[in-house]
């Protein structure tokens, strides 16, 4: 099981898994503004005509309403079920030191004393 988390914790793997995944649900996203929304309304411009059933109708932006709330779903659900679990923790920040200014004032003062 530790090898295939290793596997699948590769950034490599796991951007083109969440790639896939997002792109799938902004195509629907597209998808639905093309077919439910900017064709309708063409349609209607040449003469009202639906070209999906060749009928007048009307513009269904419920359907795109619903690929944007189905995209930040499936979004928000491959952040916190596969990105966040599987992310490697960033390692803690190494203690910088002294900056240039002390050390030279230590030496400084060190020479001062002798």
């Amino acid at each position: 099981m530790k090898g295939l988390i290793d596997f699948l914790s590769k950034g490599d793997v796991l951007n083109m898994a969440v790639g896939i995944i997002i792109g799938g649900a902004f195509g629907a996203i597209v998808s639905s503004l093309v077919a439910d929304v900017l064709m309708p309304i063409i349609g209607m411009l040449i003469g009202g005509v639906d070209f999906t059933t060749l009928a007048a109708g009307p513009i269904t932006y419920g359907n795109f309403i619903q690929a944007i709330v189905n995209f930040l779903m499936i979004g928000t659900a491959v952040y916190f079920f596969l990105v966040k679990p599987l992310a490697k923790p960033e390692p803690p920040a190494a203690d910088p030191g002294p900056s240039d200014v002390d050390l030279l004032t230590e030496i400084r003062d060190l020479l001062a004393k002798n």
